[in-house]
This record gives structure tokens, sequence and C-alpha cells, in this order.
């Protein structure tokens, strides 16, 4: 029989682990895209709209390019899916691949602001007022999803953001799954809730996450259903839905809602630098704690959080007075 048939190629006859394809069979070509197009009522800046959605510079889910478009790949109730949006005018294209994109072009125009009202806002200092004129286009983004933004705020809860931003890319690029369509390098889709259950005890440790946040994950998402509810009720009712979850509290469910219902008013209390940046701002008060930002804001009450967005746009921050905070990686320990 020796010589009748030649061997089939493997991962271990093939240099380099490529497989030859015979010829005539042709390459699978990616699925073309879902397209839809819409015309937003007023300025709209897709960086500032969709920035808070980042988790620093390599967020594997979500990619700002040259051109002024922004990828986004994310899990949506009906699967994953990838996002690309672009403007072109006065008019907003939105792609979607996967088998969450039509669920993505769906929410196209709530992501991008259309929800918010902006025209409710009514300056009563005069550097919000000049920063607002600047940045016509700032609207308050809902993407109608918790748990992508649960899961990262928790990450950031009592560490550097560098930390943060490092803890949420290792393990989305461990344990989540390539994003679909075209989507630019590395970028990948964030695990589901439960893959997330099951991230060892090491890995956690790995990317750098102590026992208290990975734990309070676990508890966010056994639950991840009911969180996901709160997307249909009023903001107040969903912060206090997630507070249900021990260690979540009303920073981290601030943070939550603040992107995933576009809430005006969720203002964060219990920040490290956003009380010294609005008393400084308002009052040249650099010292300033929660309750007295909360009185600053005040005559912002119902956009409290579009008043705060505006002030750290504006720029007047306070100069630093104490080195940086020490980054920490307890994955060496």
């Amino acid at each position: 029989m020796a010589g009748r048939f030649a061997p089939r190629p493997t991962r271990t006859t093939v240099r380099g682990g490529h497989v030859a394809v015979p010829a005539g069979i042709p390459r699978q070509a990616p699925a073309p895209a879902r397209v839809r197009t819409w015309v937003p009522e007023g300025p709209l800046d897709l960086g500032l709209v969709l920035g808070p959605l980042r988790r620093g510079p390599g967020d594997p889910t979500f990619r700002a390019m040259p051109d002024g478009s922004v990828w986004r790949a994310t899990r949506t109730p009906t699967g994953p899916g990838t996002l690309r949006v672009s403007a072109r005018g006065a008019e907003v294209r939105g792609e979607a691949w996967g088998p969450g994109a039509e669920w993505l072009l769906e929410q196209l125009p709530e992501l991008l602001g259309a929800a918010d009202d902006p025209s409710a806002f009514v300056p009563r200092h005069r550097l919000v007022a000049l920063t607002r004129h600047r940045r016509p286009g700032l609207r308050l983004t809902r993407t109608g999803l918790v748990l992508e933004s649960l899961i990262p705020s928790v990450l950031e809860q009592k560490v550097t953001t560098d930390e943060a931003y490092r803890a949420w890319r290792l393990l989305v690029r461990k344990y989540g799954e390539p994003a679909p369509g075209p989507a630019p390098g590395r970028m990948c889709v964030m695990p589901d809730a439960e893959t997330w259950r099951m991230v060892p005890s090491w890995e956690w440790h790995r990317a750098g996450v102590d026992n208290k946040r990975a734990s309070t994950i676990l508890r966010a998402v056994r639950v991840a259903a009911r969180l996901e509810e709160a997307v249909r009720m009023p903001p107040a009712q969903a912060q206090a839905r997630l507070e249900v979850v021990p260690g979540i509290g009303p920073w981290t469910s601030a943070e939550v809602v603040q992107r995933s219902h576009g809430a005006p008013d969720a203002v964060t209390v219990g920040d490290l630098h956003l009380p010294g940046i609005v008393g400084f701002a308002l009052a040249g008060d650099r010292d300033a704690d929660d309750s007295v930002m909360l009185e600053l804001l005040e005559p912002y009450a119902g956009q409290r959080h579009r008043a705060a967005r505006l002030i750290l746009l504006s720029g007047r921050v306070p100069g630093r007075r104490a080195p940086r905070m020490p980054r920490g990686d307890i994955g060496r320990l």
C-alpha cells in the first residue's frame, strides 16, 4: 500500500504549521457587513460620545482610528458583535458584523446619544458655559448593556488606572473571543458570564487583581441576567439593584449607569480626584471632598454628570502636589 496514497497534511508535516489548501477550493470570505445610516439632530463628536467606553489605550474591545472612525467589539443579548462607526458630514454610518450585528445597529442612535437631551442643561458658571460652547458635540452615550461596564469598573476600584487597564486587557485577550468581521488586529469580545466564572484564581492574581475585586466580579456574573434587567429601570433604581451585590458601592454603580443608561445626573462620589477637580474649577478649592463637590454641583441637579464631564473637558485642574500613586503588581508576588 506504500506510495498509493499521499499523506494528509497536518501541522506537524507542513512547515510553519500551515496547511495547504487544494487548488480550486476558494477560501471563505468574511460575511458582508450590515449597514445603517443615521442623521443626528445637532452636532456630534464621536470621540467625546464614545470615549468613555474605552478602558485605556490598549483596550482590546475599542479602537479609535486615524480617519476618525471608531471600532467597538461587544457582547450583545443576541451574541458577540463588532461595530464600526464613522461620520461623513452630517451623516453617521454604522457597519456591524457577527450574531449581534442587528442589535448593535438597532441601538446605534442611543449609543450616539439620541436619547440624551443636551438642551436640558443650563450652565451656571462661566467656565462650564465656555466649555459647552467649545464642545458642542458632547452627548451622553447609552449602551443598554450593564456587565460590559460593570466588570472594568470593578477592576478600577482603589487602584491606579494603569493597573486596572492592564488587568482588563490581559483577561479579555486571554478569555474573550476574536471580534467578528474585519476588525483591526487583536480586537476581542469580552467573555460571557459563564467564562468569567471559570477564570482560575491564579489568573486573577497574574493579572494583578486582588481577591476582593475578583470576588466582587464573580458574585456579579452569577446574577448577570438580573443585573442586565436594570437597563429597563430608571438610573437610581438601577444603581440600587447593582449595589445589592456585595463589593459594588455608589462609585461603581454610578460609573456603570453613566454608560449603560446615559444617566445625566449620576455623579461619581467616592472618587479620589473628581471632588478636588470640581472644587478647584468652580471655587478654587483643590481640597474639596464629596460633600463640597455635591454642594457646588447642586445648581445642576438633574444634570450633574454632564456638568462634571464639561468641567473635566475644560482642562482646569489643580497642579499635582504629590508623587503619583505607586503602581502595584501583585502578580509578581
